[in-house]
């Protein structure tokens, strides 16, 4: 594909809006020769963000203040890795990934407290302990390379683009901090296993930092040769994904860990041009998914039986129209796959659509957490895009902080 060059800017602007407006007139002056591939937004939505940024769209320049401003706080932290943990995975190499299961809890009735013994939804603070943990470094490099990489495609700063190729080569490619390729210590159970495939959802931000370093294609920050070693090893651990019985434990998973199993695997097969591997997925995941998990009325009951039953409705479908939209850039339409019965990804958003309203409808099942309904916001604007209509976006309006979300750059209405 054709690629679009970056706005140009010669120096690192902390408040760049007072010459945002001229920047974007002069980039408006040579045509759009395409896109920079970026799976994990709407087919055509940079392109389109910059064009109304251009003609003075006020929403748009909200969300791109706010993306600077994530983008500058980035900027001065110390890069992930793996390494910084201090306890060793079972096999005593510290570049093994390694996390401790966040729903398990010491046993009571065992005086060493093993095996622990499962509490659903509520998390364990030793799972969150990044000296025995590698999950909070694991989401801090996968949102770090996103922020960063989006701040340098709407702006051009080369100062994003090179701390976030320092940082996906601290994770991805140097030999002192690299991560290996796998995961065969993810999401223990003390005193039952030494990793499970349920880990695998923590990896979600590997396949994010993939994608987004497709960002930096017009940067000498990310040259060639680390784009192809970054390929190395992604090419390494999809077949790892795909292949070893971890992987198979989570694809087989009928619930939202084998919904984001999927958007992992088809987002890092894209990255890698893996179409068929890629689109193979995605038609499995009309039968094995949307049937599965989505009833005739919308309900979504694997994700119902949860102690935090609305915010595992919200997560799958956050898996679910991230797969979708996957799917639009791969030529594969689940937005309007619909079974005989009437099973489909709208229907799932529409009976969600009244609990996440303002003021919401009271949620009838067990949550014993805050819903946090404002997260609906993306998934409701990428209906609005697949469905039209004025329901899901008339929702959005009401969150007062609306105007500021990416998700306003990614999915431009």
């Amino acid at each position: 594909m054709i690629q679009s060059g970056p706005i140009i800017m010669n120096s690192i602007l902390l408040s760049p809006f007072s010459c945002l407006s001229l920047i974007f007139c002069l980039f408006c002056l040579s045509a759009f020769a395409g896109e920079t591939t970026y799976f994990s937004a709407k087919p055509g939505s940079l392109v389109k963000a910059k064009t109304q940024l251009a003609a003075g769209d006020k929403t748009l320049a909200k969300a791109l203040k706010k993306l600077i401003k994530d983008a500058d706080k980035v900027l001065t932290e110390p890069p992930p890795s793996v390494m910084t943990k201090e306890k060793l995975p079972p096999s005593g190499d510290k570049h093994d990934y390694m996390s401790i299961a966040p729903y398990f809890w010491p046993n009571p009735d065992t005086k060493d407290g093993l095996p622990y013994v499962r509490h659903d939804g509520k998390v364990n603070a030793e799972s969150r302990d990044p000296k025995a943990n590698d999950s909070p470094a694991i989401k801090i490099m996968g949102d770090s390379v996103e922020t960063l990489a989006l701040a340098y495609y709407f702006t051009g700063n080369e100062t994003y683009a090179e701390v976030a190729a320092r940082v996906a080569r601290v994770w991805f490619l140097d030999p002192a901090t690299r991560m290996n390729p796998y995961l065969k210590y993810a999401q223990a159970i003390m005193g039952v296993n030494e990793g499970r495939g349920t880990g695998i959802l923590e990896a979600i931000h590997i396949s994010v930092a993939a994608d987004a370093l497709g960002l930096l294609t017009d940067s000498k920050a990310w040259p060639k040769d680390d784009q192809k070693a970054l390929k190395e090893w992604l090419r390494t651990y999809h077949d790892w994904l795909i292949k070893s019985d971890p992987g198979r434990d989570e694809h087989n998973a009928k619930n939202n860990h084998g919904t984001f199993f999927d958007v992992q695997a088809v987002r890092i097969a894209l990255v890698l041009g893996r179409a068929d591997s890629a689109k193979r997925i995605l038609e499995e995941a009309k039968q094995s998914r949307i049937a599965v998990q989505i009833d005739p009325d919308g309900k979504q009951p694997l994700e119902l039986d949860r102690t935090t039953s609305f915010s595992y409705s919200r997560f799958n479908l956050d898996a679910l129209t991230e797969l979708a939209t996957l799917g639009e850039h791969a030529g594969v339409d689940l937005w309007n796959f619909t079974t005989k019965d009437g099973r489909s990804i709208r229907k799932a958003i529409d009976y969600m659509l009244p609990y996440a309203d303002v003021p919401p409808k009271p949620w009838p099942l067990q949550q014993i957490k805050e819903k946090h309904e404002s997260e609906f916001m993306p998934i409701f604007r990428l209906a609005t895009l697949a469905y039209g209509g004025k329901a899901y976006e008339a929702v959005i309006t009401k969150y007062q902080d609306s105007p500021s979300k990416r998700f306003q750059l990614l999915t431009v209405k």
